[in-house]
């Protein structure tokens, strides 16, 4: 497929048809576990268009044919994923299910499975978006072993967007993402350029090296992940699937979670109802029924 197009192409020449963005959205809902109704079609135009200007593409039906075909697949699909996702997210957001981490699980699990002290404490940090979760999770767990002699952690974040997850990687913030962080742990955990310009803050090494990425598909039914978690924070993503992608995310999920282990989501969702191995122990917190 040739790019020659992509100079002269700056937007399509024609808006999506019903249709395609019907064939689109299941595609897309398939893929991913997200759901697009009809509301979002102008949404999801808008943000195809960097797409269609970056291949070289002059229409939606031409874009689709090319996504649908095994070279799409091959190479766009990721690209598509990147920018129908929505990836929101800050440092400290929800702050109590920090709190709530350090002053009640981490102590529980220390003293029940030894977790942290016999092996590192494992923490999955699930559709993390651009790194803010997984680094603030690290910062907390980080105190938390000036005070615990012989405690470990590792902490592992996943999103589906390579886009963002890039952005995880090298742990560089504007600023003012960094508004949200006390400021000891400012102090302790963030470097800041010697451009005082820039107005940019990076993750110092030594936090960063307790952090692994991983790109994580919640359609794949087989994770590809071998680790077992204490504690999985899994925050505001459900809330783009359907009930029934509720469930089964949910499943996948506690199948790398220790039994007695805990999930965290978000302030607006909820287990209730669901057929998961799962105890609801505080507000938007549960425990994996041990085995």
């Amino acid at each position: 497929m040739g790019t020659t197009q992509a100079s002269t192409t700056t937007f399509p020449r024609a808006s999506m048809s019903q249709d395609l963005f019907s064939r689109l959205s299941e595609f897309i809902y398939r893929e991913s576990g997200i759901k697009m109704p009809l509301t979002k079609k102008t949404m999801l135009e808008a943000r195809l268009q960097k797409r269609l200007r970056s291949i070289g593409l002059g229409s939606y039906d031409e874009y689709c044919s090319y996504l649908f075909s095994p070279e799409g697949i091959a190479n766009e699909l990721v690209h598509m994923i990147d920018v129908v996702t929505t990836n929101k997210t800050e440092f400290f957001r929800e702050a109590q299910h920090f709190e709530y981490l350090i002053e009640n699980v981490v102590p529980e699990l220390i003293q029940t499975r030894g977790a942290g002290i016999r092996r590192p404490f494992m923490v999955w940090s699930a559709a993390c978006s651009s790194g803010e979760e997984p680094y603030t999770l690290a910062m907390v767990l980080d105190q938390f072993s000036r005070r615990a002699q012989g405690f470990t952690f590792q902490v592992l974040g996943t999103d589906i967007s390579t886009r963002v997850l890039q952005t995880a990687r090298d742990g560089i913030y504007d600023e003012e993402r960094a508004e949200h962080i006390p400021s000891e742990f400012k102090r302790n955990y963030l470097m800041r350029s010697r451009d005082r310009s820039k107005g940019l803050v990076r993750i110092v090494p030594e936090l960063r090296a307790h952090v692994k990425f991983r790109r994580l598909n919640f359609m794949a039914e087989d994770f590809g992940m071998r680790e077992k978690m204490d504690v999985i924070f899994c925050r505001n993503v459900l809330i783009y699937f359907d009930r029934t992608t509720q469930e089964t995310v949910i499943n996948r999920i506690c199948g790398h979670l220790h039994p007695g282990g805990y999930l965290f989501t978000g302030h607006s969702e909820t287990i209730n109802g669901m057929r998961v191995p799962l105890e609801p122990v505080a507000n938007t917190v549960s425990r994996r029924i041990p085995s």
